[in-house]
Protein backbone atom coordinates (compact mmCIF):
# COMPACT_ATOMS: atom_id res chain seq x y z
CA UNK A 1 0.00 0.00 0.00
CA UNK A 2 1.46 3.64 -1.06
CA UNK A 3 1.29 6.66 0.39
CA UNK A 4 -1.63 7.69 -1.83
CA UNK A 5 -3.44 4.63 -1.39
CA UNK A 6 -3.04 4.78 2.63
CA UNK A 7 -4.41 8.29 2.76
CA UNK A 8 -7.22 6.86 0.41
CA UNK A 9 -8.22 4.44 3.31
CA UNK A 10 -7.81 7.28 5.41
CA UNK A 11 -10.85 9.61 3.27
CA UNK A 12 -12.96 5.95 2.69
CA UNK A 13 -12.74 5.52 6.26
CA UNK A 14 -13.87 8.87 7.30
CA UNK A 15 -10.85 9.32 9.30
CA UNK A 16 -9.71 12.82 8.17
CA UNK A 17 -12.61 15.17 9.12
CA UNK A 18 -12.50 18.33 7.44
CA UNK A 19 -14.24 21.86 7.55
CA UNK A 20 -15.38 21.94 11.43
CA UNK A 21 -14.09 23.47 14.50
CA UNK A 22 -12.16 21.36 16.50
CA UNK A 23 -10.22 21.49 19.58
CA UNK A 24 -7.29 19.49 19.78
CA UNK A 25 -5.20 17.79 23.35
CA UNK A 26 -3.39 20.66 23.46
CA UNK A 27 -5.97 22.96 23.58
CA UNK A 28 -5.53 24.59 20.22
CA UNK A 29 -8.33 24.76 17.78
CA UNK A 30 -8.40 23.72 14.27
CA UNK A 31 -10.44 23.19 11.49
CA UNK A 32 -8.81 19.55 10.70
CA UNK A 33 -8.70 16.69 12.31
CA UNK A 34 -7.42 12.50 12.59
CA UNK A 35 -9.70 10.25 14.17
CA UNK A 36 -7.57 7.37 14.34
CA UNK A 37 -10.65 5.57 15.85
CA UNK A 38 -12.74 5.08 12.70
CA UNK A 39 -9.75 2.98 11.72
CA UNK A 40 -10.38 0.17 13.99
CA UNK A 41 -12.93 -1.26 13.34
CA UNK A 42 -12.47 -2.57 9.99
CA UNK A 43 -9.50 -5.21 10.38
CA UNK A 44 -8.91 -5.44 6.37
CA UNK A 45 -7.53 -1.88 6.17
CA UNK A 46 -5.65 -1.83 8.85
CA UNK A 47 -4.22 -5.14 7.67
CA UNK A 48 -3.60 -3.25 4.71
CA UNK A 49 -1.66 -0.56 6.76
CA UNK A 50 0.06 -3.03 8.55
CA UNK A 51 1.30 -4.98 5.81
CA UNK A 52 3.07 -1.35 4.10
CA UNK A 53 5.05 -1.18 7.28
CA UNK A 54 5.58 -4.84 7.60
CA UNK A 55 6.93 -4.65 3.86
CA UNK A 56 8.85 -1.89 4.83
CA UNK A 57 11.03 -3.37 7.80
CA UNK A 58 11.22 -6.97 6.15
CA UNK A 59 15.13 -6.28 5.82
CA UNK A 60 15.73 -5.53 9.84
CA UNK A 61 15.28 -8.74 11.36
CA UNK A 62 12.57 -7.52 13.41
CA UNK A 63 12.26 -10.17 16.34
CA UNK A 64 8.98 -7.91 18.30
CA UNK A 65 6.70 -5.38 17.95
CA UNK A 66 5.74 -2.80 20.81
CA UNK A 67 3.44 -0.08 20.78
CA UNK A 68 1.71 1.91 23.34
CA UNK A 69 -1.78 0.83 24.43
CA UNK A 70 -5.02 0.99 23.07
CA UNK A 71 -4.56 0.96 19.47
CA UNK A 72 -1.00 0.38 19.49
CA UNK A 73 -2.06 -2.95 20.01
CA UNK A 74 -4.39 -4.28 16.98
CA UNK A 75 -1.14 -2.71 15.04
CA UNK A 76 1.06 -5.08 16.70
CA UNK A 77 -0.76 -7.96 15.86
CA UNK A 78 -1.18 -7.40 12.46
CA UNK A 79 2.40 -6.00 11.85
CA UNK A 80 3.87 -9.38 13.74
CA UNK A 81 1.48 -11.54 11.58
CA UNK A 82 2.29 -9.80 7.98
CA UNK A 83 6.74 -9.91 9.50
CA UNK A 84 6.34 -13.61 10.14
CA UNK A 85 4.59 -14.21 6.95
CA UNK A 86 7.14 -12.05 4.62
CA UNK A 87 10.32 -13.69 6.98
CA UNK A 88 9.24 -17.00 7.69
CA UNK A 89 10.66 -15.97 11.28
CA UNK A 90 8.61 -16.04 14.28
CA UNK A 91 7.53 -12.00 15.42
CA UNK A 92 6.24 -11.61 18.67
CA UNK A 93 3.13 -8.81 19.35
CA UNK A 94 4.02 -6.81 23.00
CA UNK A 95 2.06 -3.76 24.09
CA UNK A 96 3.05 -1.37 26.85
CA UNK A 97 0.18 -0.19 29.10
CA UNK A 98 -0.13 3.62 30.71
CA UNK A 99 1.31 3.93 34.55
CA UNK A 100 1.86 6.59 36.91
CA UNK A 101 5.19 6.23 36.99
CA UNK A 102 7.97 8.84 36.10
CA UNK A 103 8.19 6.77 32.41
CA UNK A 104 4.57 7.28 31.79
CA UNK A 105 4.17 3.59 30.56
CA UNK A 106 4.72 -0.32 31.60
CA UNK A 107 4.97 -3.38 30.12
CA UNK A 108 3.33 -5.91 32.50
CA UNK A 109 2.04 -9.51 32.21
CA UNK A 110 5.21 -10.75 31.78
CA UNK A 111 6.13 -9.34 28.15
CA UNK A 112 8.64 -7.28 29.89
CA UNK A 113 10.76 -10.27 29.28
CA UNK A 114 9.87 -11.18 25.80
CA UNK A 115 11.78 -7.47 24.46
CA UNK A 116 15.63 -8.13 26.32
CA UNK A 117 18.20 -8.54 23.87
CA UNK A 118 15.61 -8.30 20.81
CA UNK A 119 15.44 -6.53 17.74
CA UNK A 120 12.25 -4.65 18.28
CA UNK A 121 10.39 -2.47 15.86
CA UNK A 122 8.19 0.43 17.69
CA UNK A 123 4.78 1.16 15.86
CA UNK A 124 1.81 3.91 16.12
CA UNK A 125 -0.93 5.19 14.81
CA UNK A 126 -1.05 9.04 15.02
CA UNK A 127 2.37 10.74 15.62
CA UNK A 128 1.13 14.63 16.99
CA UNK A 129 4.17 15.52 19.42
CA UNK A 130 5.60 11.93 19.31
CA UNK A 131 5.52 12.06 23.18
CA UNK A 132 3.96 8.91 23.63
CA UNK A 133 6.26 6.64 21.50
CA UNK A 134 9.19 8.54 22.87
CA UNK A 135 8.36 7.07 26.12
CA UNK A 136 7.85 3.63 24.60
CA UNK A 137 11.08 3.46 22.88
CA UNK A 138 12.38 4.90 26.25
CA UNK A 139 11.21 2.04 27.95
CA UNK A 140 11.88 -0.67 25.33
CA UNK A 141 16.06 -0.01 25.68
CA UNK A 142 15.66 0.25 29.49
CA UNK A 143 14.44 -3.06 28.95
CA UNK A 144 17.16 -4.15 26.88
CA UNK A 145 15.51 -4.33 23.66
CA UNK A 146 17.63 -3.07 20.87
CA UNK A 147 15.63 -0.81 18.96
CA UNK A 148 15.45 -0.84 15.14
CA UNK A 149 13.22 1.33 14.29
CA UNK A 150 10.01 3.57 14.66
CA UNK A 151 6.47 3.69 11.85
CA UNK A 152 3.54 4.90 12.41
CA UNK A 153 -0.07 5.14 10.08
CA UNK A 154 0.48 9.29 9.98
CA UNK A 155 2.93 11.55 11.05
CA UNK A 156 0.90 15.10 11.25
CA UNK A 157 2.97 16.59 13.51
CA UNK A 158 6.25 16.69 11.31
CA UNK A 159 7.95 14.69 13.99
CA UNK A 160 11.27 13.44 12.99
CA UNK A 161 13.61 9.87 14.09
CA UNK A 162 15.43 11.87 16.49
CA UNK A 163 13.08 13.86 18.53
CA UNK A 164 11.72 10.65 19.42
CA UNK A 165 14.81 9.00 19.73
CA UNK A 166 14.74 6.41 16.91
CA UNK A 167 17.47 5.16 14.63
CA UNK A 168 14.83 5.92 12.09
CA UNK A 169 11.24 6.89 11.42
CA UNK A 170 9.14 5.44 8.79
CA UNK A 171 5.10 7.15 8.10
CA UNK A 172 2.46 5.64 5.70
CA UNK A 173 1.51 9.58 5.72
CA UNK A 174 2.73 12.56 6.41
CA UNK A 175 0.51 16.20 6.67
CA UNK A 176 0.23 19.31 8.89
CA UNK A 177 -2.69 20.30 10.41
CA UNK A 178 -3.09 24.27 11.06
CA UNK A 179 -4.10 24.82 14.09
CA UNK A 180 -4.88 28.29 16.43
CA UNK A 181 -4.49 29.38 19.98
CA UNK A 182 -7.89 29.78 21.36
CA UNK A 183 -7.59 33.27 21.92
CA UNK A 184 -6.38 33.71 18.05
CA UNK A 185 -8.69 31.18 16.13
CA UNK A 186 -10.65 32.83 13.09
CA UNK A 187 -13.24 29.95 13.38
CA UNK A 188 -14.01 31.18 17.37
CA UNK A 189 -14.36 34.30 15.47
CA UNK A 190 -16.60 33.69 12.85
CA UNK A 191 -19.03 32.10 15.63
CA UNK A 192 -18.87 28.40 14.01
CA UNK A 193 -20.27 25.60 16.62
CA UNK A 194 -17.27 23.76 18.36
CA UNK A 195 -17.07 19.86 17.06
CA UNK A 196 -18.25 18.19 20.67
CA UNK A 197 -17.95 15.05 19.84
CA UNK A 198 -14.40 14.53 18.24
CA UNK A 199 -11.36 15.83 20.12
CA UNK A 200 -11.65 18.15 23.32
CA UNK A 201 -14.26 20.00 22.51
CA UNK A 202 -16.94 18.49 24.59
CA UNK A 203 -15.23 19.35 27.74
Amino acid sequence: MSDASALNAFENCGVLVRGSHLVYTSGRHGSEYVNKDALYPDPEVISGLCLSIAKHFKEYQVERVLAPALGGIILTQWTSYHLQKLTGQKVLAVFAEKADTPAGFTVKRGYEKLLSGKRTLVVEDILTTGGSVKKVIELAKSLGAEVVGTSALCNRGGITAAEIGSPLLFSLTEFSLESFAPEECPLCRAGVPIHTSLGKGGK
